[in-house]
């Protein structure tokens, strides 16, 4: 997952810094600070793009923070989909489908942290009352 997500927001990056937003129209621009998809373009590739990397680094690297790095890499990617969206006001397919690998990836992270519990529909103990 984190492989698509960082390919994915490398070439966003390429494509909105260095094609003229790939079509995007410039009008869903307007009302935001960003005059062009220079900017949006570059905080895709080193600020999403370079969570993912950092996450597969220290995933290959087999340090224990990697869990946490993925489930971060995969926050990242869903609150650029709900900035975007903000900004734009407009959704597309992409975005579904962006904010899903994000999405998919935190909760997969999360559930190798060891957030799974065994077993999957045991009711959890009552607390002892105090008296």
């Amino acid at each position: 997952m984190a492989w698509f997500n960082l390919v994915s927001a490398l070439a966003g990056m390429v494509g909105l810094t260095f094609f003229g937003g790939m079509g995007i129209p410039l009008e869903w621009l307007r009302g935001s600070v960003f005059d062009s998809y220079l900017w949006p373009g570059v905080i895709l590739g080193v600020v999403v793009g370079g969570v993912q990397a950092l996450a597969l680094v220290v995933q290959y690297r087999r340090f224990r923070l990697a869990w946490g790095m993925h489930a971060a890499a995969g926050l990242v990617m869903m609150i650029w989909i709900f900035v975007e969206i903000a900004i734009m006001l407009v959704w597309s397919p992409l975005h579904g489908i962006y904010f899903a690998t994000g999405l998919l990836q935190t909760v997969l992270a999360v559930l190798a942290l060891g957030a799974w519990p065994r077993p999957f529909l045991a009711r959890a103990q009552p607390s002892p009352r105090k008296r």
